[in-house]
């Protein structure tokens, strides 16, 4: 399969990283990554290796100015991957990370069996992997808004998972999330407050094993069908007391009915 361009239907699944390799010299083989890719909504999380202890924090508000600047090096966003001439583009519609200036657009091609992923306006490399043993049916998403007017996300493919519930308001113009944090420890914890939660589904038990809030794993997330239009899904308050949080559903896609139910 080696040079063989790639349609957006044959990307299904669970993909971790093996290589992030820039043109200077700079390479990334430690991130922790998981993209997960439905019929055309992806969401991708990306962590520093070696984080620190924070099982002093339950909630957000545990959080110290030291955990929320570890916290900022994390990346991860959503949307949908949609082509673009030659190339596809992984549309951000909610980003961890303060927005770029380039669009996110890379060509993929196989490699044997190596997804490599070349930037087409920022010049980079990645190496991406899908494990044969996994299954890659059903799958299904939803795009979701909260009570609060938070957008969000939910996307199940098989025996995975990512739940993504964007920040409460815009951050702004900067390099990097860290660059944006002031000393202010409330408005640190607000920019760090955009939880992209991975896991595992066995059933109905839906186990986050990696967030971008630390104290979110080992939750269950918990999913149920709220009416024709609705969906409620765990969380924790400011505090770290748990709570159901409803969303309207405002577009879904796939087979949802395989993972919750058929009004869902």
């Amino acid at each position: 399969m080696t040079g063989l361009m790639i349609e957006i239907a044959d990307l299904d699944g669970l993909w971790t990283r093996s290589l992030l390799a820039f043109p200077d010299g700079r390479r990334d083989t430690a991130t922790r990554v998981a993209w997960l890719q439905g019929p055309a909504l992806y969401a991708d999380l990306r962590q520093p290796p070696d984080p620190p202890d924070f099982s002093h924090a339950a909630g957000l508000h545990d959080l110290t100015a030291a955990d929320c600047a570890w916290l900022a090096r994390q990346q991860g966003f959503a949307g949908i991957l949609r082509p673009d001439g030659d190339c596809v583009e992984w549309v951000r519609e909610i980003d961890f990370q303060p927005p770029g200036p380039v669009k996110d657009i890379g060509r993929l091609r196989w490699e044997g069996d190596v997804l490599i992923e070349q930037g087409r306006d920022v010049e980079y490399l990645e190496h991406w992997h899908r494990d044969a043993a996994l299954r890659r049916t059903p799958r299904a998403g939803w795009r979701l808004v909260g009570a609060d007017g938070r957008i969000g996300c939910l996307i199940a493919v098989a025996a995975h998972f990512i739940m993504v519930r964007d920040r409460a308001w815009a951050l702004p113009a900067a390099a990097s999330l860290g660059g944006c944090l002031t000393d202010d420890i409330n408005t640190a914890r607000a920019m760090v407050d955009c939880e992209i939660s991975f896991g595992a589904i066995d059933g109905d038990d839906w186990v986050i094993s990696a967030s971008t809030l630390p104290f979110r794993a080992g939750d269950r997330l918990r999913p149920l069908a709220q009416g024709e239009g609705g969906i409620a899904l765990s969380g924790r308050d400011a505090a770290g007391a748990p709570v159901m949080r409803g969303w309207r559903i405002i577009s879904r896609e796939g087979d949802t009915s395989a993972f919750i139910n058929a009004n869902v």
